[in-house]
């Protein structure tokens, strides 16, 4: 009865030596998550910009945010409207691993925001030019978007 006791203890005390060793190398080799950033960018309608203190492990992706669309739908200077309308920016945020997020900002649309939350980075509308809203003879006028990017889980 003792000598199977004995020979437990020498399987056993060994093999969760080597489990303890190996569950440390795996924790030490996950990478360093980014330190805490804020970054402001302004885009055009069709650009794009690498949120570059985001990147993600050794491959040195960076997750990706393009303006893909404005939505002005604000009254017309002189123009009889049954509402004042707003205007919203529709951005894609494309990660380093192939997926990719689509959302709106905006601070007057009924139900919107102008801060939205995606894949632990945070987006803020700090401001667009031009303010005014074009007459309705113009062209559409060719807006700069500024949003504030910070990532929310710092280290």
């Amino acid at each position: 009865m003792m000598k199977n006791a004995i020979l437990r203890q020498l399987i056993i005390l060994p093999m969760l030596a080597a489990l303890m060793a190996l569950l440390h190398a795996c924790s030490a080799a996950r990478a360093n998550p980014p330190a805490r950033f804020t970054n402001t960018y302004v885009l055009r309608q069709g650009a794009s910009v690498a949120i570059t203190p985001a990147m993600v492990g050794d491959s040195g992706a960076a997750p990706v945010l393009r303006l893909e669309r404005v939505n002005d739908s604000r009254c017309h200077p002189g123009a009889v409207c049954v509402w004042a309308g707003y205007i919203s920016f529709s951005f894609a945020l494309l990660l380093p691993d192939g997926s990719n997020s689509s959302f709106v900002l905006s601070d007057k649309m009924p139900g919107g925001s102008g801060s939205v939350t995606r894949n632990g980075l945070s987006f803020t509308l700090t401001g667009f030019e031009p303010t005014d809203v074009p007459a309705k003879t113009e062209p559409a006028p060719d807006y700069q978007v500024s949003l504030k990017v910070s990532n929310i889980n710092p280290p």
